[in-house]
């Protein structure tokens, strides 16, 4: 079993920035696929960014791509999102995401997946 804990989201104004962080309790984090998705008010749920096992590979949406850098560090059981250059669009409910077998972003379904946070919210003002 693996708890997922999300923290640092907020309120920020348009084009500053904000780090989210996921905690993982349990063990063998490393063998986890790790990422982000992330719901707006009355949108969809949608895949933000993921990475390998061993952080070698990074996946982000288009959407993100430039401005978002999404790292881990295995021996704090972390995972990383660098948020940059906020949009209002970037305003939503921000979930961390774990498996041990479908890397995050190959289903656009967060239930699809082993595990995830309770969220955390992030407000860019205009």
């Amino acid at each position: 079993q693996v708890q997922l804990v999300e923290s640092g989201g907020g309120l920020v104004q348009d084009g500053g920035s904000l780090r989210l962080s996921c905690a993982a309790s349990g063990r063998a984090f490393i063998r986890y696929f790790m990422g982000w998705f992330r719901q707006a008010p009355g949108k969809e749920r949608e895949f933000v960014a993921a990475i390998s096992w061993s952080g070698s590979s990074l996946y982000y949406a288009e959407s993100v791509k430039g401005r978002f850098t999404i790292s881990r560090d295995n021996a704090k059981n972390t995972v990383y999102l660098q948020m940059n250059s906020l949009k209002s669009e970037d305003t939503a409910v921000y979930y961390c995401v774990a498996d041990s077998h479908r890397p995050i972003g190959t289903s656009k379904t967060l239930e699809d997946y082993e595990y995830w946070g309770q969220g955390t919210q992030v407000t860019v003002s205009s």
